[in-house]
C-alpha cells in the first residue's frame, strides 16, 4: 500500500525578494553616477517591504529576476509622468525636467515620488509591461571601435545587422563623433558628441585605424527587436527619454542628438527574434557583413540564443577574403567574482579578441586588461 504525498503548498511571492532586487539596482545606480535614483530606489525598497504604494504598483512582480529590470521599469514609468508634466511636485528634483537634485534633497524628493506612484497606479502598472529599452548611444563608441578593428585595409562597404536594436539608434553609430583628448573619429558637426570616449587614452592601434577609415561606408543597415520603438513617434521618443536617468545630463543630450539623426535617417528595424532575423542574412562578395549587439544578451532565452549562435557559426563558416564576416559584441561577462562589460570581436571563423571594457552605458571605455587580483 502506497502513501499518497500531499501537494506542496503554493509558495507566496516574496516582497523581500523584490525589495532586494530594488536595493541591488539602487546600488548600481549609485555606482553609475545617479544619486537621485540611488536615493529613490533605496526608499522604494523600504516602501515595498512595508506594503506601500510601490508594493501595490509592483504587485505580481515579486518574483522578478534581475534581467526583468523591474526597478528600472518603475523608474521609467514615473520619469515619463515627469517629462509629460503630470508630476510637477516631483519634477522639481528631476534635472531632465528643469529641476535639480543633491543627496540633501532625498528626504523631500521621496514623498513626491511616492505620491506620484500612488496617484498614477494604472499608468505605472501599464509601464511595467514595457521592457527597459534604453538604446544607449554611448555604447556606439565600443561598437565603432570593434568595427575599426575588423575592417580590412582597403575600402569595403559595410552591411550592418544589429540584434536587439530597440529604436535602431546605434545603427547610425558612424554618424556620431567620438573624442578622447587628441583622438577623434566621426563627423565633427554630429549632434551626438561622445566626449571622453576613453578613460585615459585609446588603445595604440585605434588612432591609426581611425585615420585609415575617417568615414565609414555603410551599404545596408538593418536591425531586429521583439518590440521595436519608433523614435520618430511621440510615444517612442518618450519611452526612450524616460529610460535615461534624469540626473545624467550628458546622456540626455546624446539621446536628443540621436533622435535628431533618426528623424533625418530612418533605419530598418524588424519586429522579429534574433535567430529568425539572422536566418535571412548571408555574406556577400565585395562587402563586409557585420552582426553586432550591445547589452541585450541577458534578455534572450537560452534556447533562442543557441539558435543565434548556430546562425553566427554559419555566417562565420561562409566568410571568405572576398566576402568577409565579423561579429562584434559589447556584453557583460564574469571574470572571477566580477561582472565586467567587455567589447569582443571575431572576424570570420578566427579567434575571438577582447578589445576593451566600459561601464554599461559605454563611456568611458578603457583597453581590456586584468582586473584586481587577476594578474
Amino acid at each position: 500500500m502506497t502513501r499518497e504525498s500531499s501537494p506542496e503548498p503554493a509558495r507566496e511571492p516574496s516582497r523581500g525578494h523584490l525589495a532586494a532586487q530594488i536595493r541591488e539596482q539602487a546600488d548600481a545606480c549609485g555606482r553609475l553616477g545617479s544619486p537621485l535614483y540611488e536615493a529613490l530606489l533605496h526608499r522604494a525598497a523600504e516602501d515595498v517591504t512595508a506594503g506601500g504604494p510601490c508594493a501595490g504598483a509592483l504587485a505580481g512582480y515579486e518574483d522578478a529576476a534581475g534581467p526583468d529590470a523591474i526597478a528600472l521599469r518603475l523608474l521609467g514609468g514615473v520619469h515619463a509622468l515627469v517629462l509629460t508634466g503630470r508630476a510637477p511636485a516631483l519634477a522639481v528634483y528631476y534635472p531632465s525636467a528643469g529641476g535639480a537634485f543633491t543627496p540633501a534633497d532625498a528626504g523631500a524628493a521621496w514623498p513626491a515620488f511616492r505620491s506620484t506612484v500612488a496617484a498614477n497606479l494604472p499608468w505605472v502598472r501599464d509601464w511595467l509591461t514595457r521592457p527597459p529599452q534604453t538604446n544607449e548611444v554611448g555604447r556606439a563608441n565600443l561598437l565603432i571601435t570593434g568595427l575599426l578593428r575588423v575592417l580590412p585595409a582597403g575600402p569595403l562597404p559595410v552591411r550592418l545587422f544589429e540584434l536587439g536594436s530597440s529604436a535602431g539608434l546605434n545603427l547610425l553609430a558612424d554618424r556620431f563623433r567620438c573624442t578622447a583628448g587628441a583622438f577623434a573619429h566621426g563627423p565633427a558637426d554630429s549632434p551626438v558628441q561622445l566626449r571622453g570616449a576613453w578613460q585615459d587614452a585609446p588603445p595604440g592601434w585605434l588612432p591609426p585605424a581611425a585615420a585609415a577609415h575617417p568615414a565609414l561606408d555603410f551599404a545596408e543597415r538593418h536591425g531586429c527587436d521583439l518590440t521595436p520603438i519608433d523614435p520618430a513617434s511621440p510615444d517612442g521618443a518618450l519611452a526612450l527619454r524616460a529610460y535615461v536617468w534624469p540626473d545624467q545630463s550628458a546622456r540626455t543630450a546624446r539621446l536628443a542628438g540621436a533622435l535628431e539623426l533618426a528623424a533625418k535617417h530612418p533605419v530598418d528595424v524588424r519586429a522579429v527574434g534574433a535567430a529568425e532575423f539572422l536566418r535571412a542574412v548571408t555574406v556577400q562578395p565585395g562587402a563586409l557583413t557585420v552582426v553586432w549587439h550591445s547589452i541585450m544578451r541577458q534578455y534572450v532565452p537560452k534556447d533562442e540564443w543557441r539558435a543565434v549562435e548556430g546562425e553566427l557559426a554559419r555566417l562565420a563558416g561562409a566568410s571568405s577574403p572576398t566576402a568577409p564576416f565579423a561579429y562584434i559584441a559589447f556584453e557583460p561577462r564574469r571574470y572571477g567574482s566580477e561582472h565586467r562589460f567587455v567589447l569582443t570581436v571575431r572576424p570570420g571563423d578566427g579567434p575571438e579578441e577582447v578589445l576593451a571594457e566600459a561601464v554599461p552605458h559605454g563611456l568611458p571605455a578603457r583597453p581590456f586588461g586584468p582586473g584586481p587580483g587577476e594578474g
